[in-house]
């Protein structure tokens, strides 16, 4: 297998595993936020109006999740950011290209009477963005952990270190104290 392809499924893994989180924890945010949004009960409801739409959404939003990171797998380490911030950045950037669709939804979903109204609300926006947010830092993390650096990162301080890991020759401690420059 080439190497694009190893770190693109180990991305689709992350995402998926940051889209279940995402899930698991929503019970908990539409108590805090008090608005009843369920994304797996909108993409559910899209495709299936009497069925069992619940694992429907699910087996949706994991999939998203999964696309989601397959594609920042391979564009996360040309991100001019640290890697820490990179999937928190992608999913509030995600969160604000796809936030005015929002609008649309009662115009054109199958269950737009029985959904709450997301445009407008101040609150549902934080909640996307604390999902998206929360989806973002855990695929940046477990992304991180799957798929190791492209290239060597340099050392934080500018300084090149040796190849063994302990630093500088010039910086060696003797019982003299440091070698002078």
């Amino acid at each position: 297998m080439s190497a694009t392809l190893i770190r693109s499924l180990r991305g689709a893994l992350a995402g998926a595993v940051a889209a279940s989180v995402w899930a698991a924890q929503q019970p908990l945010d539409r108590r805090v936020f008090a608005v009843p949004y369920d994304d797996a009960e909108l993409l559910g409801r899209w495709v299936t109006r009497t069925g069992p739409w619940q694992p429907v959404g699910l087996a949706m939003h994991i999939g998203n999740g999964a696309l989601f990171g397959a594609l920042y797998a391979n564009a996360a380490p040309s991100l001019p950011v640290p890697p820490g911030l990179r999937g928190p950045l992608a999913g509030l950037v995600e969160h604000l290209l796809t936030w005015p669709g929002t609008a649309m939804l009662e115009r054109v979903h199958p269950a737009r009477g029985e959904l709450p109204e997301l445009w407008g609300s101040h609150r549902a926006f934080a909640q996307a963005a604390w999902r998206h947010l929360l989806f973002g830092t855990v695929l940046g993390e477990v992304e991180r952990r799957l798929n190791p650096p492209l290239r060597p990162v340099p050392p934080i301080d500018g300084e090149t270190a040796s190849t063994n890991g302990h630093g500088r020759v010039e910086r060696l401690a003797t019982p003299l104290g440091p070698a002078a420059p």
